[in-house]
């Protein structure tokens, strides 16, 4: 600060239960400028960052400005994503990272990106990502999505339109073609049945539970009993067969509520994972989705839905 005047800030937003700070803004008054403040203010998020536990830093960046991109690579930014029609303007943005720990490296297949175009079909937007990561058949598209979407509902949820079982899911790529381990701990409850208070409601999910189940029963799909631990997800993806893994919501979002991911990679210290979610209401890609850093063991708090901490992962790779 020049006297009372601020001449120069920088902001950077953390998600205490993520390992990835996002660089949200940096600005030096058009006097300061040349005098090595934004370097500073560089150094000083990266710092904070690291106190924060964060392995990366993400910001986006317009296409067009070309000092501001030099400036970012000079300091060890890398492209990580092309963003097309990002800004109001419609301009394009890139969107740049930078890596503040070494880890090891990364292990499966590349997972394509797809965000969910309506509040309820995470569990069918991170399906149609493990899938299109194993065949090019797949279409990453709405109509694909509300498709697998009404072939896997529970019909009911707390309020809103129903979620997605992962028996419904497991039969859904199942039809597609896919081979599918199902490995599920429901605390020996229906899942989901405790989301709604109406008896009748609860009725119609152990209903459509029952049907989801018969239907397994015919198919070719492994059916496991029991969680899937952290040992068995690095063998998935060794294997390169893609996991989807139900979490509850409230460790990133607050809210309590079951929503699907896709694991994308992993090493040693950490699960990269692409969510399906973005949230908006706090600004473009305020929540970082794509292969998002999770610590493994916060990422086990956070595989676990209600009370009696029901777990679901199923495991999608292609039939042999």
């Amino acid at each position: 600060m020049e006297g009372a005047a601020v001449v120069a800030y920088a902001t950077v937003l953390f998600n205490e239960h993520t390992a990835v700070g996002r660089f949200y803004s940096m600005a030096v008054a058009p006097t300061s400028r040349g005098t090595g403040l934004a370097r500073r203010l560089m150094d000083a998020v990266e710092d904070a960052a690291r106190k924060e536990g964060c392995v990366s830093l993400r910001l986006e960046v317009s296409r067009s400005n070309s000092r501001a991109r030099a400036l970012y690579e000079k300091s060890g930014y890398r492209l990580f994503r092309e963003l097309d029609d990002y800004y109001e303007d419609h301009s394009d943005a890139l969107r740049l990272e930078k890596q503040l720990a070494r880890h090891g490296p990364r292990m499966g297949i590349t997972v394509p990106y797809y965000r969910q175009s309506l509040d309820f079909t995470c569990g069918p937007a991170a399906l149609m990502m493990a899938m299109r990561a194993l065949s090019d058949d797949v279409r990453l598209d709405r109509t694909t999505e509300v498709s697998i979407w009404r072939e896997a509902t529970t019909v009911f949820m707390t309020s809103g339109h129903g979620g997605c079982s992962p028996y419904g899911l497991a039969l859904a790529a199942h039809r597609r073609g896919f081979a599918v381990d199902l490995h599920v701990a429901s605390g020996g409850e229906t899942l989901f049945v405790n989301s709604v208070r109406s008896e009748e409601k609860r009725e119609v999910i152990r209903l459509v539970d029952r049907q989801f189940k018969a239907e397994l029963k015919e198919s070719d799909v492994r059916v496991h009993r029991g969680a899937l631990n952290l040992a068995g997800l690095d063998a998935a993806l060794a294997r390169a067969a893609v996991p989807v893994v139900l979490i509850s919501n409230y460790r990133i979002y607050g809210e309590r509520a079951p929503h699907w991911v896709t694991v994308v990679g992993a090493d040693d210290a950490l699960l990269y994972v692409h969510d399906p979610w973005v949230e908006e209401e706090q600004g473009p890609s305020m929540t970082e989705s794509m292969e998002l850093p999770i610590h493994r063991r916060e990422f086990l708090g956070m595989a676990r839905y209600g009370r009696a901490g029901q777990r679901a992962t199923l495991l999608i790779a292609r039939r042999t």
